[in-house]
């Protein structure tokens, strides 16, 4: 399982922080990478095993100021795909879960700790939760052992792609 992720500032590429740029390449890019290398040879030893990474609908359409996470999630996407050419020899599944808005430490940790501003990320809509994408992941996990999902989009109900979604006053 593939979880590492985060993003970090939300603005132009013309002003972006270079740091926060390298915590999302280090974090999204080489921690998929470093922990698939390592346990990617063990399940091909036992010709049998199920990656799972999640991605995020960033890696599927880009936003607005979301320039370098969209990037690095748009890395995850490549790679699953490649890791699935890559380990079908060796038997192993690999599935990517990409959400949309999904309320967890997310925002917090973009907004370094701003816990206001990352709550009006949500507000006026019914996000996904963390077990909702628990439940996804278990969902692809318990196929039968012939069966591989590939990809799986999720979002709320209120959320159409990246920029547009639904959001209620009174929600």
């Amino acid at each position: 399982m593939n979880n590492a992720g985060l993003a970090a500032g939300l603005g132009a590429i013309l002003n972006g922080s270079l740091d926060d740029w390298e915590q999302m390449i280090d974090t999204n890019i080489k921690g998929l990478l470093f922990v698939t290398r390592i346990v990617s040879p063990w399940m091909a030893q036992r010709n049998k095993g199920h990656i799972i990474n999640i991605g995020s609908i960033a890696g599927k359409e880009v936003y607005a100021n979301g320039n370098v996470y969209c990037a690095t999630k748009h890395a995850v996407d490549a790679l699953t795909k490649a890791m699935r050419i890559d380990l079908l020899p060796h038997g192993i599944r690999v599935t990517q879960i990409a959400p949309g808005m999904a309320e967890t430490e997310f925002s917090i940790v973009r907004f370094k700790g701003d816990e206001e501003r990352a709550k009006n990320v949500y507000k006026g809509l019914k996000p996904l939760t963390a077990d909702d994408i628990a439940e996804t992941i278990f969902w692809c996990a318990s196929r039968p052992a012939h069966v591989n999902i590939n990809d799986i989009v999720i979002m709320p109900t209120a959320q159409a792609n990246s920029t547009t979604s639904i959001r209620k006053t009174d929600a």
